[in-house]
């Protein structure tokens, strides 16, 4: 994204951040800074959008690319260590998780312009072999830049929105190649608009619009992340879908970065968070893991205020729901959320290749 400076684009700019400001009022947060452990400078990577660690190494994709490749980085000086690749031809990569078995998955689910009929997973073994699992949306096409993949080995998606809203999908049986495997359904993650820093966009529409995820090693522990902020929730029996649409989270600010679509938990319960761009740092967040809210028993579901935003408390936000809550949005959120999907589709990525 490199939005260009124009009169309209300001108006629209001061309009929704007016706006939006009145419907979610920012949320105090007392939550760890992220670290900055090494920069990125290497041009293949220049538009990192997908991290997993093994808490030796990190492990890497670009948004695009040819081949279904994944980047082996230092943890220590973010140099490329290794390169894994196989003969898959990608159309737009997003995410990046990794199976208990070594298996990396590749989010190939990018769809700037809501045209794909199909998205796909990637299964890419350390040895390069590709493997394609295409997947069908039951409600029409969506861009998706997170992956999540449960212990079991479960893949769900979390659709990326403008609106706060983002939709979470999973596989309806086993994955079949080259597919497709349908889709199913499952509920919505609401996320609310905060005054952190960073991203493409105004901060305001771009801290709700979901960029990344990742799960723990237990799958215990699940992560999403805006281009401003990342929410730590608890997955007790590694039930992610749970977690998301009855859970509540911990808001962890991700402030400055430039336009931040990657996070990663890593074995020590710390988080990693890198942005796209050349010379961005990749910044660890210690000690995230504790900060998961505790599953309590019968009822997690988020509370709500009486205008349907999401709650907060002592440092964390309740962002999760099985209801999208838009027919409840008063007139003012309405007109907030169109003009945020206005400004966020005046500065959303050229369409990639067919």
């Amino acid at each position: 994204m490199r939005p260009a400076s124009t009169p309209v684009r300001a108006v629209l700019v001061a309009l929704a951040t007016t706006a939006l400001a009145v419907l979610w009022p920012a949320v105090a947060s007392a939550q760890p800074a992220p670290v900055d452990a090494c920069v990125m400078n290497d041009k293949r990577l220049n538009e990192l959008s997908g991290l997993v660690s093994d808490g030796e190494n990190w492990y890497a994709v670009n948004d695009g690319g040819t081949r279904s490749t994944v980047y082996v980085l230092s943890r220590e000086t973010c140099e490329v260590q290794d390169v894994i690749s196989g003969p898959v031809d990608p159309f737009d990569v997003e995410d990046l998780a990794r199976g208990a078995d070594g298996t990396f998955w590749l989010s190939d689910t990018g769809d700037n312009g809501g045209k794909r009929e199909t998205v796909a997973l990637i299964a890419l073994t350390p040895g390069g072999k590709a493997t394609l699992h295409r997947l069908t949306y039951p409600d029409g096409a969506h861009d998706t830049e997170t992956l999540l993949l449960d212990k079991n080995g479960v893949p769900y998606l979390v659709a990326k929105s403008p609106f706060g809203v983002s939709d979470v999908y999973r596989p309806k049986g086993p994955l079949s190649s080259p597919g497709p495997t349908a889709l199913e359904h499952l509920g919505s993650v609401q996320i609310e608009g905060t005054d952190t820093k960073g991203g493409p966009i105004n901060p305001i529409i771009g801290s709700m619009a979901v960029t990344g995820g990742s799960v723990s090693a237990d799958g215990n522990l699940v992560a999403l992340r805006t281009y401003t902020d990342a929410y730590v929730f608890s997955a007790p029996g590694g039930d992610v879908a749970a977690a998301l649409l009855k859970g509540t989270a911990a808001r962890i600010p991700l402030a400055g970065e430039k336009q931040g679509e990657a996070i990663a938990f890593q074995p020590d319960g710390s988080l990693v968070s890198a942005s796209e761009g050349i010379g961005q740092p990749i910044r660890v967040v210690p000690g995230a893991a504790a900060l998961a809210p505790a599953a309590t028993d019968g009822s997690t579901t988020a509370p709500k205020s009486s205008e349907g935003a999401a709650a907060a408390t002592d440092g964390v936000q309740a962002v999760a729901s099985e209801d999208s809550g838009l027919s409840t949005l008063p007139a003012l959120g309405v007109t907030a959320v169109v003009v945020g999907g206005i400004l966020f589709a005046m500065h959303r990525r050229a369409v990639r290749r067919s």
